[in-house]
């Protein structure tokens, strides 16, 4: 079996990408999906996020929503909006965001892989969110979110991936936010032969995003294999839509805390209790942590950088010496109570993208009552924690640019 293959992409038609891709499904409540979507009758998201066609009252899990996707791919099919390549290829895709750069292939990546651990994860999933994505690649039989993954390094890979790329994109399109996204077919029987023995040759692929589709595209291919009996392993159910970069080029941003309250701690009580740890100072401007074992603190209205003494810091562990890890160890749990990071409503987290300002505008308002910016989590923090058969606490990586929804999915024969 091998670790990837081309497939038959069902791609947006020549010159309507604009029209058609939408940021990711998991980005979006459903309310700023329908803001989004409204006057773009193609946009993704109808196929995405498809309660937005329905009454805003409707439970986005109940079959109606599953239902309306499903309407609506068979729609943008039939409009000619989305069409299939006629032979099996691989994509480079290209995502340029200011002066970053990422190059990675679109493949259909072996369940079998994923299940015996070659494929590395390092998230717990939820079982509703799961379930969810079940529901949808069996609506539409088809999988339209691709699981965002890392390759180590490879050089044979880039020198492919370069080259296919020389030449006009098949598609080059800019999203909202000034990203562009550009995709080359690469049907060169050669070429592909040559991509599939490289990949081949990894030990490992690591998921950076997209632990819930990866997880309900193995659930999909195992109630398939029951429901069959035994096949060749070589059906399109086998397989699931990833693009995978190579590991040094993507860009991991800070996933930031905020919490509701100071455990009946007033503002100087707890700076108090967080000095113990290490050095507080105060600071004239926003605090973005340069540094493992440094954070940003604000404040009732004034910033802070709290760096950890060096022996709290030097821990082996792969997922205890990790930042969001020190700060629940060391702050979080012991002095605010709070624990359980999944389900503890005192706390809620911010995406990097959103800027410090973000979290000084949630504290200001009255709404936290302190925020924490972080260091970002390394990609080899992430390796490191797949390669332990580890997870790292919830909400510990943002990952920027994001992939697109809508330029490649996988269709299940």
């Amino acid at each position: 079996m091998h670790l990837i293959r081309p497939f038959r992409g069902l791609r947006p038609a020549r010159g309507r990408a604009s029209e058609v891709i939408a940021p990711p499904y998991d980005v979006l409540s459903s309310a700023e999906a329908r803001v989004q979507a409204a006057g773009k009758p193609w946009s993704f998201l109808h196929i995405s996020k498809p309660e937005i066609d329905l009454p805003e009252t409707i439970d986005p899990y109940s079959p109606a929503v599953y239902a309306k996707a499903a309407e609506n791919l068979t729609r943008m099919i039939a409009q000619g909006m989305l069409v299939r390549d006629a032979e099996p290829a691989f994509y480079a895709y290209r995502i340029l965001w200011g002066d970053h750069v990422q190059t990675g292939l679109v493949a259909a990546a072996a369940v079998a892989a994923y299940e015996s651990g070659r494929i590395r994860r390092h998230e717990f999933t939820r079982p509703a969110k799961e379930d969810d994505r079940v529901r949808q690649i069996e609506a539409l039989d088809a999988q339209t979110g691709p699981v965002l993954m890392a390759y180590p390094a490879a050089p044979e890979v880039d020198v492919l991936l370069a080259a296919a790329c020389a030449g006009e994109p098949d598609t080059d399109v800019v999203a909202e936010g000034g990203v562009r996204h550009a995709l080359w077919v690469i049907a060169d029987g050669a070429t592909i032969e040559r991509l599939v023995a490289a990949f081949d040759a990894m030990p490992v692929l690591y998921i950076a995003d997209g632990h819930h589709r990866s997880a309900a595209a193995a659930r999909v291919a195992a109630a398939r294999r029951a429901e069959a009996g035994p096949r060749t392993g070589d059906e399109s159910h086998e397989f699931f839509l990833s693009v995978t970069f190579p590991h040094r080029q993507m860009r991991i941003l800070d996933y930031n805390r905020v919490v509701t309250d100071l455990a009946g701690l007033g503002a100087a009580q707890f700076l108090e209790a967080v000095a113990r740890l290490g050095t507080v100072q105060p600071s004239a401007v926003a605090v973005r942590p340069a540094a493992h074992g440094s954070f940003g603190l604000y404040l009732a209205g004034a910033w802070y950088r709290l760096d950890l003494r060096p022996e709290l810091v030097a821990v082996e562990d792969a997922v205890a010496r990790l930042d969001v890890s020190l700060l629940s160890d060391h702050v979080l749990g012991p002095i605010l109570g709070i624990h359980d990071l999944r389900h503890d409503k005192r706390i809620d987290f911010v995406g990097g993208i959103r800027g410090l300002g973000e979290l000084e505008r949630r504290v200001d308002s009255g709404e936290m009552a302190a925020a924490f910016a972080m260091h970002p989590t390394s990609m080899e923090d992430l390796m490191a924690v797949a390669d332990s058969g580890e997870v790292m606490p919830p909400k510990s990586t943002w990952f920027e640019p994001k992939l697109a929804d809508g330029m490649v999915s996988h269709v299940l024969d």
